[in-house]
């Protein structure tokens, strides 16, 4: 894979096209890399205790590494 963590990339197709991030982390078996701040999803997390609420939480999702471009 051409991609290391701790790169700074570009993606080149999807939701967040033309943006571009530091790799936080990479899978290499999988061929997917995730990239800080970039295609986030939302999750519904339920309450851990009676006393505290549930809430919804944005976390990065992986990115296919053919869809970010390294910059240099």
């Amino acid at each position: 894979m051409h991609i290391k963590t701790g790169d700074t990339v570009t993606i080149i197709t999807g939701k967040d096209k033309g943006r571009s991030g530091k790799v936080v982390r990479a899978f290499p078996r999988q061929n997917k890399v995730v990239v800080e701040g970039m295609n986030l999803k939302k999750r519904h997390e339920r309450s851990r205790r009676e006393d505290s609420k549930g809430q919804i939480v944005e976390k990065p999702h992986p990115i296919h590494a053919s869809n970010v471009k390294k910059n240099s």
